[in-house]
């Protein structure tokens, strides 16, 4: 993907209305995109320089293609209207392209690439292509001196992933190992300690841990994204009920965009509230037990109340209580109040 200089054949180009609406095409010759204000040709663009702005044609129409019931949309075909164009970014790149299973957003890649450190030059395993947009960006950020290595179970997903990186880059990256097949069946053919670290994006990756610790070189980072509080609770335990593991770290990303226009300064009514969880953790060295937080004892946070029976059962959680001094305070702080009130229904 050229990062400069006219656009060529073959490229993908972003156009963007006043309105903010966006259309991303790739520069074919001889084709037309139709826009909701007439069309553009391709070969228009061919040559044409990053920020410049295209007016749309009037589409021509006969007669008897106007769909009587509907006359106004023969409006559409009016020109006239003006686009900018630019190359998209990578992050527009990812919305727009074609895809088969849900992306993971922008805003949690973000999160990978930066809690993970995924920099140029390191080997990283992933697991879930999906549609490529994650592995776009690992590509992207491990660069031609790194490796990226993806496990994909369905051949459709692989096929789409290897699709939308190629167009992306141009052409294959050849730093890029696209495996087909299940998780176990294939992590057992890669080398020990062969990666620094490991992304996965998959349904129960607590029944991975034992093959990621023996891929993952000691110190490397896991990352799992997931997107429901059981399966973060129950991937979260099984890395603290393991000694290779750090405590997890958990992380959710809320995004909101803000409008600035005049006096005007407000939030967006629409933002992009939860998506997934982030949990991460770092794998300690053969024979060092992991260091755990001692818990307080007052608290006990895993017996299931529902399952324990009669008074003495209550007892043995642990329960938080409240002083006797705390307690004669609300006490009469309520009864000072329930007066108040009782004086003004008097009156």
């Amino acid at each position: 993907m050229a990062l400069r200089g006219p656009l060529e054949l073959g490229e993908k180009v972003q156009l963007t209305d006043r309105k903010g609406n966006m259309i991303t095409i790739q520069i074919e010759s001889g084709a037309m995109v139709q826009t909701p204000h007439g069309h553009i040709l391709h070969d228009d663009l061919i040559g044409m320089s990053e920020g410049s702005v295209v007016t749309t044609q009037t589409t021509p129409r006969r007669a008897e293609d106007v769909d009587k019931k509907k006359p106004w949309k023969a409006a559409r075909s009016i020109g006239g209207w003006q686009y900018a164009v630019m190359r998209p970014r990578l992050a527009d790149y990812v919305l727009s392209m074609p895809r088969g299973a849900q992306i993971m957003y922008p805003k949690d890649i973000a999160q990978v690439l930066s809690l993970g450190d995924i920099r140029k030059g390191m080997r990283v395993l992933e697991s879930g292509a999906g549609s490529g947009a994650l592995s776009i960006h690992l590509l992207d950020a491990v660069g031609e001196l790194g490796e990226l290595t993806t496990i994909e179970l369905r051949p459709e997903f692989a096929h789409i992933a290897r699709a939308n990186a190629t167009v992306y880059f141009g052409g294959d990256p050849g730093w890029w190992s696209l495996l087909q097949g299940d998780f176990d069946s294939v992590a057992a053919t890669l080398p020990a300690d062969g990666y620094d670290r490991v992304v996965l994006d998959m349904l129960d990756p607590w029944n991975r841990l034992s093959e990621i610790e023996r891929v993952l070189a000691p110190g490397g980072v896991f990352l799992s994204y997931i997107t429901t509080t059981t399966q973060m609770s129950r991937l979260a335990e099984a890395l603290r009920n393991s000694e290779r593991w750090t405590e997890p770290q958990i992380d959710e990303t809320l995004e909101r965009s803000w409008k600035a226009q005049g006096l005007s300064v407000r939030p967006d009514h629409q933002m992009i509230g939860h998506t997934g969880f982030l949990v991460l953790s770092r794998l300690m060295a053969e024979g060092a037990p992991a260091l755990r937080r001692r818990e307080r004892g007052a608290k006990d946070t895993y017996t299931d109340i529902d399952r324990e029976q009669g008074p003495e059962a209550l007892e043995s959680l642990g329960l938080r209580d409240i002083s006797d001094r705390k307690l004669r305070k609300v006490i009469r702080d309520l009864d000072h109040q329930r007066s108040v009130l009782e004086s003004k229904q008097g009156n």
